[in-house]
């Protein structure tokens, strides 16, 4: 599923974390309130209830007989019981809110501001695949983690993108399916000349679609060289700082002059691949400002 990046972080994934829930409160499912008063009602306390007229009675004969005094005791316990039951029966237990009941608070609150993948049909879920891949490949490259890339922007705009295409993508699959419910109840030969430019329409928008999720893949792209050459470029540095024990042995072993040029290669393929690095990141820094055209 996909959510509004306005959406609360908390609250995204925790709607992420839901969608079968989500797609049960969207088919009218609603969680029970609470708990009816006869199943809140504990054993003690009906216990309590039932045998509140036998103690009644009890005291009464005690009272009116010669050793009232044992009334009064079993008087005075009993209100006891009672004042503590009651005590302890408006003392509200500090228990979480069911967790069905705060998912479809949180749904309905921000209904709107989420998509299921039932909102998508088959084409349009491979199109917001591709978007998807594209930008976790862009947001979990070292690359941007380094800062190489405008690694804040990235963070901002790229789920946005996520956003419209996923929500272009919903309205198109809701259109489709009400053209394709058209079609199937048979087209008068007078509405065929209206049914064409509609379905130019939907070609044409799910084009501009695909267009945008193009764009990111071109930039993922520029992202990935620019990934390969980081990558590349560590591993060079890694072997520059060993130049000099190799040196060491070359010297050690007289054999300067076999191992001087390939050695010295290194330093050069260095330079390279920091200038790769450059030109990667300079052409997706090009690709990202497309994208924001």
């Amino acid at each position: 599923m996909v959510v509004d990046p306005q959406v609360p972080r908390e609250v995204a994934g925790l709607l992420r974390a839901n969608a079968p829930l989500l797609s049960r409160v969207r088919a009218g499912w609603v969680p029970p309130t609470s708990l009816s008063p006869a199943r809140r009602r504990s054993p003690s306390s009906a216990l309590l209830l039932a045998t509140t007229p036998v103690v009644i009675a009890l005291m009464a004969v005690l009272l009116a007989s010669p050793a009232p005094a044992a009334g009064f005791v079993l008087l005075g316990s009993y209100v006891f019981i009672v004042l503590v039951k009651i005590a302890s029966m408006s003392e509200t237990p500090e228990e979480e809110r069911p967790h069905e009941r705060g998912v479809y608070e949180q749904a309905r609150w921000y209904d709107g501001r989420y998509l299921l993948p039932e909102d998508f049909d088959h084409d349009a879920r491979l199109v917001l695949a591709r978007a998807q891949r594209a930008i976790g490949s862009v947001l979990r490259s070292h690359v941007n983690a380094e800062g190489l890339l405008d690694d804040a922007r990235n963070a901002v705009m790229l789920p946005a993108q996520e956003w419209e295409i996923a929500r272009l993508l919903a309205k198109l699959s809701a259109l489709r399916l009400e053209h394709r419910e058209l079609l199937a109840r048979g087209i008068a030969p007078e509405v065929a000349a209206v049914i064409e430019p509609l379905e130019r329409a939907l070609v044409n928008s799910e084009a501009a679609v695909v267009a945008r999720v193009e764009a990111l893949e071109r930039y993922a792209g520029h992202v990935a060289e620019a990934e390969r050459a980081y990558h590349a470029r560590g591993q060079i540095e890694e072997l520059r700082a060993r130049l000099p024990r190799y040196e060491e042995l070359l010297a050690e072993a007289g054999a300067d002059r076999l191992g001087t040029a390939e050695i010295e290669r290194l330093a050069e393929d260095a330079d390279v691949l920091e200038r790769t690095l450059r030109r990667s990141v300079e052409s997706a820094h090009e690709a990202f400002r497309y994208l924001e055209s």
